[in-house]
């Protein structure tokens, strides 16, 4: 975890299995009142959530973030499109690396820090299908190692 990172929200475990992250950015975002709320409580999933580059601004689509409870009419539209919130440099840097062919900006987690929801975004190259069986197959043979050391320590 980097350094003054708080309580994770919510992860999205998929996205190291489906891209090759290779960059990753630490992002704000522009949330509507009753959403920290809800994001303070857990209510958030990253599932198939995804980030776009658009009119040089990046979003954020997808993102659930259920309605908060006591919220009443000032609750936000759930599956909202969100302002991401980045530096002039890295959102050009951005969009010169998410026009290279299979490029795309991943959301990996979302946390609070210092009081404020972070999302962590990265930049992902999507993986073929024998790179997630070869990823599985290395993950495993860790894991045998990992188990044979240990009944070793206990004899």
């Amino acid at each position: 975890m980097p350094k003054g990172e708080g309580k994770v929200i919510s992860q999205n475990k998929k996205a190291n299995h489906d891209y090759a992250i290779e960059q990753t950015y630490e992002t704000g975002m522009v949330l509507q009142g009753t959403e920290i709320k809800s994001l303070r409580k857990g209510r958030a999933n990253l599932k198939d959530s995804f980030a776009r580059v658009q009119n040089g601004e990046v979003f954020l689509h997808n993102l659930h973030i259920s309605p908060y409870e006591q919220g009443n009419r000032y609750n936000h539209d759930p599956l909202r499109t969100r302002k991401l919130l980045l530096h002039r440099k890295q959102i050009n840097q951005l969009i010169g690396l998410t026009k290279e062919e299979g490029y795309a900006l991943v959301p990996l987690k979302i946390y609070l820090k210092n009081g404020y929801a972070k999302l962590l975004i990265g930049l992902g190259k999507g993986k073929k299908k024998y790179d997630k069986r070869e990823d599985l197959k290395k993950k495993e043979a860790k894991r045998d190692v990992e188990r044979a050391f240990r009944e070793r320590q206990k004899e």
